[in-house]
């Protein structure tokens, strides 16, 4: 009987935490920092909101390819030539994911998801 109680509690506690994921109300408070932040649809917002969730998804590649190429230049994999070209994309590729940033009004940390217990999405600058 013990284990069925765990098991309830825990399938309560999973609800629970699934509910703060659903839309704020215009009239609910915003949370703090720490606390899993909640999908916003104000009308208002909705363009800025899809180029955020579209600048995300294009930084989250962006530094994906980037890891992909280091680790191809550590392996050797590449000639002196497709260095070049793969660092000047990318370097291009970072300038224009920083036009966008600033023409929306949002910064890198902003494209940052934080993801709950998981931690954020992006890896955070060390520097």
């Amino acid at each position: 009987m013990a284990d069925d109680d765990t098991k309830f509690r825990d399938v309560a506690q999973a609800a629970a935490r699934a509910f703060d994921l659903v839309p704020t109300g215009p009239d609910e408070p915003r949370p703090g920092r720490g606390v899993a932040q909640r999908l916003e649809t104000d009308p208002d917002t909705v363009e800025r909101d899809l180029i955020k969730l579209v600048l995300t998804i294009v930084e989250l590649l962006r530094q994906l390819m980037e890891r992909t190429a280091l680790h191809r230049v550590d392996q050797g994999d590449l000639r002196e030539d497709q260095e070049e070209r793969i660092g000047m994309t990318l370097m291009i590729l970072q300038d224009r994911m920083a036009e966008l940033c600033e023409r929306y009004d949002l910064t890198m940390e902003d494209l940052n998801l934080d993801l709950g217990p998981l931690g954020s999405l992006l890896p955070r600058d060390s520097g």
